[in-house]
């Protein structure tokens, strides 16, 4: 980059924390492209999941939370992010120009830029060891600065996330397509992307909220009481591609928020990758107020539970384009 702005040790340093964000079966749908002023974020055609996520829903949410990483990263090496988002009407897939100015990073924010090396995704059980409302309460908040609501379902509502995940379950195991989809992504060992078998558990058929059915599971679930996840659902109040974007940005600060206090969390698209299920839940749970976008199990994990294994992650060189002058300032 230009003589004032960050050097270009830093800004990889900031891309590979940004890459650390989840993404739908770990594809990794994002490239990015370093201009002279800027760090261009791009949606990666090549990984769709045409079977999984047919309108990009989760891929444009997945770049999201890869956005809004990027910018904590950022935030705690010293600079701010001035987000133009969908910079370029020509161009869609051109999702966010990242503009930098010099900051003295905030506790908050070299806190949560650390959250990104912990937080993983856990598909275990949790206890019911009570999650602090204020703990939720921050969660939200940072959500709504982001443009997003955060919804807890609980009672009735929890009863149509749940019933909405069931569903998905059987219509998806129904599917060829999206079986093979799903196994040509998930039970790897040695990949750099999709969902590695040493990190998903074997389903419980007696559990109330269905597990994704991935390939060849081996981590151990060594916790022998039911499921206490709490259930929260992230909403925006449009459901074009910008909202989407701010929907994966306001569930990055909602995973690091949690991780950042020790609470465990995996996301949930599922149920909402199938447009009926999903609108039940804009209405059973949103009231039909807003787009359902994410759906987060979050709860403490046991204190005698293993590590998790790392997931594995693509190079920086693998998802950086070379430098164009004419496409970044």
């Amino acid at each position: 980059m230009d003589h004032g702005l960050p050097d270009d040790d830093t800004v990889k340093t900031a891309l590979a924390l940004a890459v650390r964000a989840p993404s739908v079966h770990n594809s990794q749908p994002w490239r990015w492209r370093i201009g002279s002023r800027s760090v261009h974020l791009y949606l990666d055609p090549a990984r769709a999941l045409p079977a999984t996520d047919p309108d990009q829903r989760d891929m444009v949410v997945s770049c999201g939370a890869a956005l809004h990483h990027l910018r904590v990263a950022f935030a705690a090496l010293g600079w701010s992010a001035v987000v133009h988002r969908l910079p370029n009407p020509a161009d869609p897939n051109h999702l966010a120009s990242v503009e930098l100015l010099r900051h003295r990073p905030t506790q908050a924010e070299v806190e949560l830029s650390a959250a990104i090396l912990h937080r993983q995704t856990d598909r275990r059980h949790y206890t019911s060891w009570e999650i602090p409302s204020g703990y939720l309460g921050l969660a939200a908040e940072r959500a709504a600065a982001l443009g997003a609501i955060v919804r807890r379902a609980s009672d009735r509502s929890r009863e149509h996330v749940i019933a909405a995940a069931r569903a998905a379950a059987v219509q998806h195991a129904m599917n060829p397509e999206y079986r093979f989809e799903l196994a040509n992504w998930s039970g790897r060992h040695s990949a750099v992307d999709g969902v590695p078998a040493r990190n998903t558990p074997t389903p419980r058929p007696e559990d109330e909220l269905p597990a994704r059915t991935f390939v060849a599971p081996q981590l151990g679930d060594a916790a022998q009481e039911p499921d206490f996840a709490e259930l929260l659902v992230i909403g925006t109040s449009a459901d074009d591609r910008l909202s989407r974007l701010r929907a994966g940005e306001a569930l990055s600060a909602v995973l690091l928020t949690a991780t950042n206090v020790g609470l465990a969390t995996c996301v949930l698209t599922e149920p909402l990758e199938i447009p009926d299920l999903r609108r039940d839940i804009r209405i059973g749970v949103l009231d039909d107020s807003s787009y359902p976008q994410a759906i987060v199990r979050i709860g403490w994990i046991p204190t005698s539970a293993e590590p998790l294994p790392p997931t594995p992650r693509r190079v920086i060189a693998d998802v950086l384009d070379p430098f164009e002058p004419s496409n970044g300032r």
